[in-house]
């Protein structure tokens, strides 16, 4: 137990203010490099739909359909919507709108180790989900920036299993297979959420919805 860190892991309040400090200035530094980036400033439309993302994420991120013994669990699409907004905006305001995820994910079920623990399980994870932006322009370019953003999103988890969590692999888990058990822990959740958002949003109902949005978001 520390100043910024409990028995059980999770943060006191020193540690809360000081992660949202630090949290802040990272936000601060990415909004900058995404404007950068993308030559322009967030419209008001653009900061709407970016935070209707972010709430719907952050909402279903509730409904987990299935949760592991040390984290990461299958949830009702919660991380669909920030690819969702990556598909519209590009893939440097998704990374941002994924990043802010990652602080209210880390802030409703913290773990704290260290700051590079919580950057690898939270902040970069879920701001590789904006990858999914770089394959808006293509055919099927939703389904394909999804599936590479929540791939994304599981190589920083893997990272900080491999880094942070081996010591958690179960007595059972085969020894052929310990090298790649993060990959597989973390992969299970993550590919099964996946599967099951591909046939929702696949759905032709569904699809024209979504179809319908975007057009009101990018007008």
């Amino acid at each position: 137990m520390s100043l910024f860190v409990n028995a059980e892991g999770g943060l006191t309040t020193a540690g809360y203010a000081l992660f949202i400090i630090l949290a802040l200035i990272a936000l601060v530094a990415a909004g900058a490099i995404a404007s950068k980036v993308s030559g322009k400033k967030l419209s008001a439309r653009v900061l709407a739909f970016c935070a209707m993302g972010i709430a719907l994420a952050q909402v279903t991120s509730y409904i987990k359909l299935f949760h592991l013994p040390y984290g990461g669990s299958v949830t009702l699409l919660s991380m669909f919507f920030i690819c969702l907004v990556a598909n519209w905006y590009g893939a440097g305001t998704g990374i941002l709108v994924g990043f802010v995820y990652g602080i209210l994910q880390f802030i409703q079920e913290p773990y704290f180790l260290t700051i590079l623990q919580v950057l690898c399980d939270y902040l970069l994870a879920f701001a590789a989900l904006g990858l999914a932006g770089f394959f808006n322009k293509q055919k099927n370019g939703l389904t394909i920036g999804y599936l590479v953003g929540i791939l994304g999103r599981g190589v920083f988890n893997a990272l900080a299993g491999y880094l942070y969590w081996m010591e958690y692999m179960p007595d059972n888990f085969p020894r052929s297979l310990t090298a790649v058990y993060p990959i597989v822990y973390n992969f299970s959740f993550i590919l099964a959420e996946g599967l099951i958002t591909l046939i929702i949003i696949n759905i032709p109902a569904v699809k024209k919805a979504l179809g319908r949005i975007r057009t009101m978001a990018l007008s």
